[in-house]
């Protein structure tokens, strides 16, 4: 992102793997049509657009289906999405095309706005409000109305565009009319609507827009979406998440991170934390990440019993990610950071199509699993509005300036160029894999036992003399050996690698003016058993978990690493040599095993079994 974030000024991804699939993402931004985007917020608004007063063939209508229909209750949802990532890549790649066209739907959105007259612009009645101070159902309209609230402020706060402010002002005044009357309303009949129609991020939003504007409407705002029996439940440190529906709690952690930062209040800080302790250090998960099947926290510790075709729902997987790299800015510990990475590899890649770009909404995980794709006109699911905005995350997850301000933390190896500005000196750190391949000549690396390595990466970095100031390297939670370093060609100080292990970090001094650090990480391949059937587990190489190419279990000796040998092929994409690709060779024959994230149309199986335990010996 290029927005100022503790010194860090402007940070771009490199080609590579995570490049490809931001640029997949791009192009589906810049594939949908702008009316189409807003077709709901015309519609609410009383225009018709031009052609369909009447449709006669809706196959031939150019319209969005699916989640985007006019006859569905979240229709609407996916333009606050599609605001944010487009925000997001003009942000951090300068992107002139999505610029206008951010620009010119925000223009349309103040249009719709001053014709509706009292502040209203959404793709949904304002009727829908009224229902939730009702037992009528009604699918959850403020979750639709916060994607839109969410778009306009990233539009603001990362372009600059003063107009999306006075839109939010706009509906702020709205909302602080029908807050009130809701308010009110509970008196009597002791339901409160501010907290019904999946408004769990609506906190984060408004007590953003104060710290961004200091307008005092968007401070009482926050207050009257500040209480919430969740966090009740955190502060007695009881689970208020087993069988709950994820993606409604998780925005409430966000909410807690955002009223933290406004105030300094200790109490949000201590929810956060909670918040992740609950879902993630006590709850377990599976070794994609996930915790939640159907929809909903699973119990703690049961994964294996929630093995499904409906497990980890993506928006899941992209809302934790967003808490954990708040915890992360806060306290530089790598447990986050490491929760980040394997989430990048067996969500945010995993869960998109490799070909189309596409997200698929769950992440089945029964044996001979396969993924459903979406269309990308006839659905809109939740998930593909998380999605886009997943693809344009990247940058903002790379580093950390620490502190003490002296020292820049290497959170993520994801190819990438970075400016800071700290202590008014400039630096520049341009981070690569180390892959050296010149006229199609691949030269393997020495440590990587035979293979180019992914995790061999290379940093140089430039800074301005009189800079002092240090690099830290994340070792990851999966690197089974003391990392191999060279700092301008020598090996680095023995004294300085001895000991180092995973979970800290590897700390260099920049005394040059130009600097070239080579890593090496040395990653495994491990049996990561689930707690509740520990015969059961996922194979992973390094921090991506493996699938096998099979409709049926494997059975697996104790030692995976002897099972399975590794299968090389030269390529002429990402890498010059595939990665993390195997075969297992057994009495039925062989079986391939290639990253979950690779997986397209296939069908596949996570989970195998450990031998020794299937056979009844002791594990």
């Amino acid at each position: 992102m290029s927005k100022s974030d503790n010194g860090i000024e402007r940070i771009s991804i490199l080609p590579g793997l995570f490049r490809e699939r931001m640029e997949l993402n791009r192009r589906y931004l810049k594939e949908l049509d702008d009316r189409c985007l807003l077709q709901n917020y015309y519609l609410e608004a009383g225009e018709i657009m031009d052609g369909l007063q009447v449709i006669a063939d809706p196959s031939a209508a150019r319209l969005h289906w699916g989640w985007e229909s006019p006859t569905c209750q979240l229709r609407g949802h996916f333009l606050g999405h599609w605001l944010s990532a487009a925000a997001a890549l003009v942000s951090s790649d300068g992107d002139r095309e999505l610029e206008i066209r951010v620009l010119h739907i925000v223009d349309e959105l103040a249009r719709l706005q001053a014709l509706n007259g009292n502040g209203w612009v959404a793709p949904i009645p304002e009727k829908y409000f009224d229902i939730l101070m009702t037992d009528r159902y009604i699918w959850s309209p403020q979750y639709t109305m916060h994607k839109l609230l969410m778009g306009l402020s990233h539009v603001y706060e990362w372009m600059g565009y003063e107009k999306a402010l006075t839109v939010l002002n706009g509906l702020a005044d709205w909302y602080l009319v029908w807050t009130a009357r809701a308010q009110e309303a509970a008196k009597d009949s002791g339901r409160s609507a501010v907290y019904a129609g999946e408004q769990a991020g609506m906190l984060e939003i408004w007590a953003r827009l104060y710290r961004l504007t200091s307008d005092e409407r968007y401070r009482t705002l926050a207050e009257r979406y500040e209480d919430n029996s969740v966090y009740e439940i955190l502060d007695r440190d009881g689970d208020p998440l087993t069988d709950n529906h994820a993606n409604a709690s998780i925005p409430l952690a966000h909410g807690a991170c955002e009223m933290y930062e406004l105030t300094g209040d200790e109490k949000w800080r201590r929810r956060a934390l909670r918040f992740w302790e609950v879902a993630v250090t006590r709850r377990g998960m599976f070794p994609t990440t996930g915790a939640n099947s159907g929809e909903f926290w699973i119990p703690m510790g049961k994964e294996a019993q929630f093995i499904s075709r409906t497990d980890q729902e993506f928006c899941t997987v992209y809302n934790m990610v967003r808490l954990a790299s708040a915890l992360y800015r806060w306290t530089g510990d790598t447990v986050y950071a490491d929760y980040i990475e394997r989430a990048l590899y067996n969500g945010f890649l995993a869960q998109q199509s490799r070909v189309s770009g596409m997200p698929t909404y769950f992440l089945p995980m029964l044996p001979g699993s396969r993924k459903k794709w979406g269309t990308k006109r006839n659905d809109f699911w939740c998930c593909f509005g998380t999605m886009i905005q997943a693809q344009t995350l990247y940058p903002s997850l790379i580093y950390r300036v620490a502190e003490s301000g002296d020292v820049i933390e290497v959170g993520q190896y994801i190819p990438s160029e970075a400016t800071f500005a700290i202590g008014g000196h400039q630096v520049l750190i341009r981070q690569t894999t180390d892959m050296k391949n010149y006229s199609n000549q691949a030269f393997f690396d020495e440590h990587g036992g035979g293979a180019l390595s992914r995790w061999s990466l290379q940093f140089s970095v430039k800074k301005e003399d009189g800079a002092g100031l240090s690099l830290a390297f994340r070792i990851p939670c999966w690197c089974r050996k003391t990392p191999v370093v060279t700092v301008n060609g020598e090996a680095f100080d023995e004294n300085g690698v001895k000991g180092m292990c995973a979970g800290g970090y590897l700390r260099i001094a920049l005394e040059k003016e130009e600097t070239d650090i080579r890593l090496f990480f040395e990653s495994a391949l491990v049996f990561e058993a689930l707690p509740d059937e520990p015969e059961l587990g996922a194979v992973l190489s390094g921090p991506i978990v493996l699938a096998a190419l099979s409709d049926t279990e494997e059975i697996f000796d104790t030692d995976v690493a002897a099972s399975l040998k590794p299968r090389m092929t030269h390529t002429y994409s990402t890498f010059p040599w595939e990665q993390d690709h195997y075969v297992s060779s057994g009495a039925g024959g062989s079986t391939e095993f290639i990253p979950l994230y690779e997986v397209e149309d296939e069908a596949y199986t996570i989970y195998q079994r450990e031998r020794l335990a299937h056979e009844g010996g002791a594990v």
